[in-house]
């Protein structure tokens, strides 16, 4: 039997959103862009007790996690408008297009652009909420 020991590379440690130096350091990359105020919530949580939250917190969106922050769903505007006592595993979008905290603004703002996304989930890579990403912010870090 053999036993290996993992040792995190260059991109384990990009992903972590740790500083960076070199020609490609000053590139803004998703990390320092994402919002880590978006407000949270569970599966077994009511739409209503949701949509309250994070209207509350100035948001449109939501992010649904488990206990260890593993990012499992979204709700956006429209989702948050639906079911008041609906739980949100029912109205949630499952599996959201997620990104690492290393992914350049660029290549981000052209994802959201193609896919006419509001916001995107940016995740470890383990899939663990670092913050949401917001089109907005986007286009304000994306260089004219």
């Amino acid at each position: 039997m053999h036993v290996y020991d993992y040792v995190g590379g260059k991109l384990d440690w990009l992903a972590a959103g740790l500083p960076t130096e070199g020609t490609n350091a000053t590139h803004a990359r998703a990390g320092a862009v994402a919002r880590r105020d978006v407000p949270t919530c569970r599966l077994e949580e009511p739409m209503r007790a949701v949509r309250e939250r994070a209207t509350a917190a100035g948001w449109d969106a939501c992010v649904v996690v488990n206990d260890e922050r593993v990012v499992l769903g979204l709700l956006r505007a429209e989702e948050l408008r639906k079911g008041d006592e609906e739980r949100v595993e029912r109205v949630m979008r499952p599996g959201p297009s997620t990104f690492r905290p290393h992914v350049s603004i660029d290549d981000i703002n052209k994802f959201m652009m193609a896919h006419d996304l509001p916001n995107c989930p940016i995740t470890t890579s383990d899939g663990r909420l670092v913050g949401l990403i917001r089109r907005d912010d986007v286009a304000r870090a994306t260089p004219p």
